[in-house]
């Protein structure tokens, strides 16, 4: 993330004052979070959506930090750090991450305000892919129906 997407959400406003920051798309340099820094001490929600994020691990202390959207980026680990670092986060969402088992979330357990996990996966489960080639199968069935008719018709 840029120094220049964080200082057009700051606008007018000093780092200390700011209690919302969203930069959805804003691609992130190596996959690590740059350029926040210790002096949002008011901020309580940040979302990271779609930045290509893949490590917290240079996350400051956002000690108000209540909630934090980071879906659709690339995080499969190093959740530990939360704890230390955002002690009163209430609600993460990681959904569409790389996250493949709940031992990687076991660390979240340590966030004494915990409410709320958003861990929806883009998988497909296997019974939906099953449903899929039912109905593509359907459809070719159809399809060679009506082939099949044209051709009678034709012949005709």
């Amino acid at each position: 993330m840029e120094m220049k997407k964080i200082s057009l959400e700051l606008g007018n406003r000093a780092p200390e004052e700011v209690t919302e920051l969203v930069f959805d798309n804003c691609l992130c340099v190596n996959g690590e979070i740059e350029g926040l820094k210790d002096t949002f001490k008011e901020l309580e929600f940040l979302s990271m959506a779609n930045v290509e994020l893949s490590s917290l691990a240079q996350l400051p202390s956002l000690n108000k930090l209540r909630k934090w959207e980071l879906s659709d980026n690339i995080i499969s680990g190093g959740l530990e750090v939360l704890a230390e670092k955002c002690p009163n986060l209430t609600y993460l969402n990681l959904s569409g991450n790389k996250i493949k088992d709940l031992s990687t979330v076991v660390a979240l357990q340590n966030l004494k305000n915990w409410k709320s996990l958003d861990l929806k996966s883009k998988l497909v489960h296997w019974k939906d892919m099953r449903k899929r080639r039912r109905k593509r199968k359907r459809r070719m069935k159809m399809k060679m129906k009506q082939v099949q008719s044209w051709e009678r018709e034709e012949r005709k």
